[in-house]
């Protein structure tokens, strides 16, 4: 066997089809003014040969991209997949980016991973979930001129953002919440900054670093400007738990919480319940995502349900359009509200109480 057969390249094929390999290119690119009988041809060559098309490394190298697209999430990737919201907008991405020939690198916010971060070969980047890390990420993405597109963010110079309107949202739900006749209220925030200390105020709220808990604070407070405030570290079960009982395990418990998502929420219901106080009889409990809930608990719950994968998509979209040199726009969706059954009238909690 020659050492052509072994090792066809797009020259070869050019040469047993008796065209240029510029037109042999514009055959495997599917572009250009090519006959279909010359294109048969060509076909034909590489067939008899076992070429399957040129090298995608050599064409990446060719036009200085690396055909990669960073999706950038929070914690750990293990963590991050616990988390039905972050699983459909990395499956919205990674649906549009697929259908445009891209490959998608999946990367963490974590300190530990940030070195791979900063050196990992990507031609743009989609920041995904309320990393409190997300200003000094965009900062690295930069400084590389990586194109960028941020979701759960507000909207940067030169990076769009898509995201739903948390301050509508959040505000319909502690709205719903004051006309069922709650007025002693709290709220379980997602992570504001960096610092683990579940301590809110108006000071650490100005100084928060990830935008959507910061919203989604701010509208709680709009509603109840005096409704205490205690922030998780992350977006699970066991970090409702912990924080739902700081705010419940009091003598004189809150009569309604707001949970910034439908994780943290289950997670109070499961503080609440440990300390005897019935939803929604005694305690009204709000969440944040509208994910399917029912295999940790039975009770559907009131929350208000965001188009995730809708996220991940226009996130993806956005980004091929910087990579062709558009300058897409930020993207705002709407919520969906989700009248559950964990939300009363307060007269059933003070009744109780």
């Amino acid at each position: 066997m020659t050492e052509s057969r072994q090792h066809p390249t797009l020259a070869t094929v050019a040469r047993a089809a008796g065209v240029a390999v510029s037109t042999a290119s514009l055959v495997f690119a599917g572009k250009g003014p090519v006959s279909a009988a010359t294109k048969q041809k060509v076909l034909d060559a590489a067939t008899e040969l076992g070429f399957h098309g040129p090298d995608p490394r050599a064409r990446s190298l060719r036009n200085g991209r690396s055909g990669v697209v960073g999706v950038v999430v929070q914690t750990s990737v293990i963590s991050a997949f616990r988390d039905p919201v972050n699983v459909g907008m990395v499956d919205g991405a990674a649906e549009v980016l697929g259908e445009a020939g891209a490959g998608v690198l999946l990367l963490t916010d974590a300190p530990h991973a940030r070195r791979v971060f900063e050196d990992a070969p990507m031609d743009a980047a989609v920041l995904t979930g309320c990393s409190p890390w997300a200003t000094e990420l965009l900062g690295s993405l930069r400084r590389r001129r990586v194109p960028t597109v941020l979701v759960g963010s507000r909207p940067r110079r030169g990076s769009p953002a898509v995201d739903v309107d948390n301050p509508a949202a959040s505000r319909e739900l502690a709205q719903h919440l004051y006309r069922l006749g709650h007025r002693r209220a709290a709220t379980v925030t997602l992570a504001l900054d960096t610092d683990d200390a579940p301590a809110v105020d108006a000071d650490r709220l100005a100084a928060a670093t990830a935008d959507t808990a910061a919203e989604r604070l701010q509208a709680f407070w709009d509603v109840f400007p005096n409704g205490r405030a205690l922030a998780a570290t992350d977006s699970t079960v066991e970090e409702g738990e912990r924080i739902g009982r700081m705010l419940l395990d009091v003598p004189e418990p809150p009569t309604a919480v707001v949970a910034q998502s439908d994780l943290l929420a289950v997670g109070v219901l499961r503080a609440a319940d440990a300390l005897g106080l019935a939803v929604p009889d005694r305690l009204s409990v709000t969440g944040f995502d509208g994910i399917d809930t029912s295999a940790l608990d039975p009770r559907p719950l009131t929350t208000m349900r965001q188009p995730m994968q809708q996220k991940g998509r226009d996130a993806a979209s956005a980004v091929l359009r910087m990579l062709d040199g558009a300058r897409p726009r930020s993207v705002l969706l709407d919520c969906e509200f989700v009248p559950g059954a964990t939300a009363a009238p307060a007269d059933c909690a003070a009744q109780h109480h």
